[in-house]
């Protein structure tokens, strides 16, 4: 008679069938995950006396099933990057893990989609596939953005894949990149604009505060403040911490009306920077007083500097303009005027002339005469020339009163083509007187 039995805690039985055959069948279910291998001892004995027994061990593999998503290390990830940031720059590292085997418990990471501030995440980050590690796309800004957040997903190689995410929250560090800017007082540039101090003013009289911001953050947007140059440095002081300017001793009769305070405002970062803002104080009772003596208060000497400039360039272009203009006009009148020489010494052939309307009426007058003209012109002249021919001619021009300008000619032996040197004779009104 034998029996046959396998070791305990293994979720195995041996199951007796007919003829001494065993069969070893799983008790519960088996998970790779918790024991990949077992190793069965099936131990058999008789009912002999004494008994004998003998045993086989059995090694039993596991197979995987896809069953486990990977898991990141952590629930959150948090990472810090300053700004100004080269693009491409590693951040930092997610990593998860897939408790299944080979192909299983092959993760790769995916970043989802989301935007920032209505621009795609992808923008921003980057992360790698199979490493995890995510790089800065671009270059951070802190006065821009000063941190966001988005997810990776990391997914197995198993079929039907599983995956799980996580959260990524990036915190933008910053930089001291920016100078205070001065709120108060307004720079004007040119314009003048002066804070006005009683001559009764006492010690400590608050005659104005500097107020500057700085868009950076922490110890890079403490501000101090200090007096870099007075007209008195005597008169006045800038609280270090909040900009207010005060009278350090009594205001008297002796001191100027025009005071002039350059004030220094200084960030606390590393290396410093600063910004500085001129501060005009009138020292007087009454604003007549104030606008008789500030009429004339120096500028800002970039101000002058570039208003002379621009008056200087303005000057050179109507000036050159003027010559230009000048020059211009005599070259003309000088073309002109060999022109007209050249005109009047050429040799061209004489061609007579003979106007329409020549000879006017002869007149009612007491006193009739005839006055005879020889007129000569050229093509290409510009002169004419008159002589005064005898009178009596026998080629004379008439004009009838009552005709619309015909000409009536009286014509003697000769036509006037036949000859050209022969006088015109003119009837004029003036013979009448």
């Amino acid at each position: 008679m034998v029996h046959c039995f396998i070791s305990e805690n293994v979720p195995f039985i041996l199951k007796a069938s007919t003829n001494n055959f065993y069969s070893l069948v799983t008790d519960s279910e088996l998970d790779r995950e918790t024991a990949s291998e077992y190793n069965i001892t099936v131990t058999c004995s008789d009912e002999g006396v004494p008994s004998l027994s003998s045993s086989v061990t059995l090694t039993l593999q596991i197979s995987d099933v896809n069953d486990n998503a990977p898991v990141f290390e952590r629930s959150s990830y948090e990472a810090y990057i300053v700004e100004n940031n080269t693009p491409g720059l590693s951040i930092f590292t997610v990593k998860a893990r897939d408790a299944d085997w080979k192909q299983n418990a092959r993760v790769s990471y995916i970043l989802e989609d989301s935007s920032v501030n209505g621009v795609p995440v992808s923008s921003y980050v980057s992360v790698s596939a199979d490493s995890g590690v995510i790089h800065a796309v671009r270059s951070l800004d802190y006065e821009q953005i000063k941190d966001f957040q988005f997810r990776v997903k990391a997914q197995d190689g198993g079929s039907p894949p599983l995956s799980s995410n996580v959260t990524v929250k990036i915190l933008v560090q910053d930089q001291n990149d920016n100078p205070p800017q001065v709120l108060y007082p307004v720079q004007t540039g040119g314009s003048v604009v002066a804070e006005m101090v009683p001559r009764s003013a006492d010690v400590g009289y608050l005659v104005t505060k500097v107020v500057a911001v700085d868009v950076d953050s922490g110890q890079n947007a403490w501000l101090s403040y200090k007096l870099q140059k007075a007209t008195d440095r005597a008169l006045f002081e800038v609280g270090l911490q909040n900009g207010e300017i005060r009278t350090v001793r009594q205001v008297t009769d002796k001191d100027a009306v025009k005071q002039r305070l350059s004030v220094i405002v200084e960030d606390n970062g590393q290396p410093s920077r600063s910004a500085t803002v001129i501060v005009n104080v009138a020292v007087a009772d009454s604003f007549p007083e104030v606008l008789s003596e500030f009429t004339d208060f120096p500028h800002d000497k970039e101000y002058n500097d570039n208003l002379t400039f621009y008056l200087v360039l303005a000057l050179a272009v109507v000036s050159f303009l003027f010559i230009t203009s000048l020059v211009v006009i005599i070259s003309v009148k000088i073309y002109r005027w060999r022109q007209s020489r050249v005109l009047y010494q050429s040799n061209l052939p004489v061609i007579p002339y003979y106007p329409p309307r020549y000879s006017d009426t002869l007149g009612t007058g007491t006193l009739q005469h005839v006055y005879n003209y020889e007129v000569c012109r050229t093509t290409d002249s510009r002169k004419s020339d008159c002589k005064f021919g005898r009178a009596g001619s026998q080629n004379v021009l008439i004009m009838d009163p009552s005709s619309t300008g015909t000409m009536q000619r009286i014509q003697s032996e000769k036509s006037i083509l036949d000859e050209p040197d022969s006088p015109i004779e003119v009837s004029h009104p003036l013979a009448e007187q």
